[in-house]
């Protein structure tokens, strides 16, 4: 199978996606960060010192999914039209689904993922001071669709 992002010579370059049609893209990811009990009680009742930590990983999450093509140096940038960011709490930890929509000629994977990570990082930063332990895994692309514009 041949490399997209590589040209005949082996050097990086940008897909050239300008005769492809836009449609409409979808993609949802996830990512899970490992938590004592303890913190996730803290995150449940609003008691993390730094603020609600589900709100701030959720605009985190949604602002990274706009940043990605500043983020990955061959990722496109394109128009998204839509993106969410959802949690499940847990008795170890928070799992998290993202969810990206696009209107174009590429795909937007790679958005759905850095949402994720991002989000996951933030739980991270704000938990950080009451759990030593805490571990960000399983950071994966679930599905992705396209279909014809609407």
């Amino acid at each position: 199978m041949a490399l997209t992002h590589l040209d005949d010579t082996g050097a990086a370059r940008m897909v050239d996606v300008s005769a492809k049609p836009a449609v409409k893209r979808t993609a949802r990811a996830t990512a899970r960060i490992w938590l004592a009990p303890e913190t996730v009680c803290l995150v449940r009742d609003g008691l993390i010192k730094k603020g609600d930590v589900l709100a701030v990983a959720r605009v985190a999450g949604i602002g990274a999914a706009k940043r990605t093509s500043d983020l990955i140096p061959l990722c496109h940038a394109i128009r998204i039209d839509c993106v969410n960011v959802e949690f499940t709490l847990l008795d170890d930890g928070i799992a998290i689904e993202t969810t990206a929509v696009c209107t174009d000629r590429t795909g937007i994977e790679m958005e759905a993922l850095a949402a994720a990570s991002v989000a996951a990082l933030t739980i991270y930063d704000m938990c950080k001071a009451v759990d030593k332990a805490m571990r960000i895994g399983d950071i994966r692309l679930v599905e992705k669709t396209k279909s014809e514009a609407e």
